[in-house]
């Protein structure tokens, strides 16, 4: 029998009761993060090849590499290496059966994510 009322329904209704969890949160971040440590390692591969090329191809390299904004992307970098691998570390364990409960499961996410941040601070701090 057809629908008589499907004009009236939305478009999307999971949208609109679906609460983001955190783990679904961190698990999308790992992927972001894994993209976003591409374009690190491209910038680094930039730098090795600037540094094999020449004086000035290197003085272009290192002053964009050296610059605030570059000590930013870097930075970040820091923290989305950490992060992947903390995030890996947590799919591993999720992958051989443990800590599959919703609680357990966001506690390792919260860990996740402070771990990284203080291993970034350490990082950063001892380099």
């Amino acid at each position: 029998m057809a629908d008589v009322n499907r004009g009236n329904r939305p478009l999307s209704p999971h949208l609109e009761i679906y609460r983001p969890q955190l783990t679904s949160i961190t698990s999308i971040l790992v992927r972001i993060s894994g993209n976003a440590l591409l374009i690190s390692g491209l910038l680094i591969v930039w730098w090795f090849v600037a540094a094999a090329t020449g004086p000035e191809a290197y003085a272009t390299a290192n002053g964009f590499l050296t610059s605030w904004f570059g000590d930013l992307v870097m930075f970040f970098s820091v923290l989305g290496l950490w992060y992947h691998m903390f995030g890996g570390i947590r799919h591993l364990i999720w992958d051989s059966g443990r800590m599959l409960d919703v609680d357990k499961s966001e506690m390792a996410g919260q860990v996740m994510m402070i771990a990284a941040v203080l291993m970034t601070i350490f990082t950063v701090i001892v380099l």
